[in-house]
């Protein structure tokens, strides 16, 4: 039976432009009160309580359902684009915002599927099962008895979006007034591309399919199937894949060998594509996978995506190399593969002082617990040094790719953590780099976005 009109219209407030106002005025607000503190502590020499703005800055955003919540949690993962104090309140922000109510929910449906979309169904679940930033995804079974995942879009985000930009880019002009290490204009321009692409629902079904040819022949991940019968720019829906959360697993106490199982499938799952094909999944975060009874991978969410040019892969291989043969000269080569520009020798000194930490799993061929090499202490230490040397020489201009790079290293770091896997590192990611080529990369990249329907000048843009 379809669900029937009863209950209440909860989550309209966010949608309606007298919410969103007042959604505005809390973080103009906010922000409104950092910028006269840190013009105080510039110019007066006041001192501000950076621990409790953060705090409250956090609080104006938290709950919210709109673009500035995913922007908030993306920041908190990128190393130095925010002070670290505003870095850990924003990276406690939920996943899951508050859902529309079913009265929305069911004039959403109508507008994507028309008015008789109930009868396309056999069911509709009434609440959401996940509700984030840009949507809300609600489990439904077809005609045929099959089970379906459907992800609503929220209305008028575009909209939205351009608003919630607005206040990112306040962020990082105060930021930058506060602190002159990064450079964030890149980081901004690639946070706004990869934000606009999310929007598009048809763009994530051409990841989904790119992503079913790349990891074809990996065993130890499962994909949902696109239902574009029952799918529009703003509704995608899916095929429904059960399974288990990560932390809820966790719970069961699994053994150190199924731990370490599930890390290197994780690893497979993200680094195939973006050593055979130039393709990351830019968001693995702990909302965007399961675990299914075998402890495969359920992968599901394919709207974080970004192709890489072959140079840029390339030159994540030579830097590993680079570190482990002492050989500055690739070094340079590698930073300057990825976009780097003008670096003399104190900046590429302080690069690698980053570098050797991040590559420090990969340069032994032995088993090592991620604790070991991954002291969160250790690392934030690490960073505040390097931070410190940045700030020293004049700072830097990161390329923009290093966005979604950070964003996923970082996430897989956290969940690495989160298993207490035990794996041998070097070994993992020798099987995906030792035949190595930039031509057949560059070759597998246009046929497999061939394969996805994705248009010919995106690959260009990728390689």
């Amino acid at each position: 039976m379809a669900p029937n009109d009863s209950g209440p219209d909860r989550g309209d407030s966010n949608g309606n432009v007298g919410g969103r106002l007042r959604r505005y005025a809390r973080v103009t607000s906010t922000m409104t009160g950092l910028a006269a503190r840190m013009a105080g502590e510039r110019y007066l020499g006041m001192q501000i309580d950076r621990s409790k703005h953060a705090a409250d800055l956090r609080e104006a955003l938290g709950g919210l359902k709109g673009p500035i919540m995913k922007v908030a949690q993306i920041l908190s993962t990128i190393p130095d684009a925010l002070p670290p104090e505003y870095a850990d309140e924003l990276a406690s922000l939920q996943a899951d915002a508050p859902a529309m109510g079913w009265l929305f929910t069911r004039r959403r449906m109508a507008a994507e599927l028309g008015p008789d979309w109930q009868q396309k169904l056999q069911s509709f679940s009434r609440e959401a099962v996940s509700a984030a930033s840009l949507g809300q995804v609600h489990r439904a079974v077809d005609l045929d008895g099959n089970q379906l995942a459907m992800k609503l879009q929220y209305p008028d985000m575009a909209s939205a979006i351009d608003a919630d930009l607005r206040q990112l880019r306040l962020v990082f002009q105060l930021y930058e007034r506060y602190d002159s290490a990064i450079s964030t204009s890149d980081i901004y321009d690639e946070l706004s591309e990869r934000l606009r692409e999310e929007l598009d629902y048809r763009r994530e079904s051409a990841n989904l399919a790119l992503y079913h040819h790349m990891l074809a022949d990996e065993e130890s991940v499962r994909l949902p199937v696109y239902r574009p019968e029952l799918s529009t720019d703003r509704l995608m829906t899916m095929s429904w894949l059960d399974g288990t959360r990560i932390m809820p697993f966790l719970e069961t106490d699994p053994s150190q060998e199924t731990r370490n199982r599930i890390a290197r499938n994780m690893f497979r799952v993200w680094y195939v594509p973006f050593y055979f094909y130039g393709v990351i999944h830019g968001d693995p975060h702990l909302g965007n996978y399961s675990l299914d009874a075998e402890n495969r991978v359920n992968l599901m969410d394919f709207g974080s995506i970004r192709l890489f040019r072959p140079a840029f892969v390339g030159g994540v291989i030579d830097l590993y190399r680079a570190l482990r043969d002492n050989d500055p000269d690739l070094a340079v080569h590698a930073y300057e593969s990825w976009g780097f520009h003008g670096l003399d020798k104190e900046a590429i000194e302080v690069l690698n002082m980053w570098a050797e930490f991040i590559y420090s799993p990969l340069l032994e061929d032995k088993v090592r617990p991620i604790q070991e090499l991954r002291n969160g202490s250790a690392g934030r230490e690490l960073a505040g040094k390097v931070h410190g040397e940045l700030k020293r020489i004049g700072g830097i201009r990161p390329p923009r790719e290093f966005v979604l790079m950070d964003r996923a290293a970082v996430g897989l770091g956290s969940v690495f953590m989160h298993l207490g896997a035990e794996v041998n590192w070097h070994s993992l990611f020798h099987d995906l780099i030792d035949d190595f080529d930039r031509d057949r990369l560059a070759a597998r990249q246009r046929e497999a976005a061939a394969i996805a329907g994705i248009p010919e000048e995106l690959v260009h843009q990728g390689t």
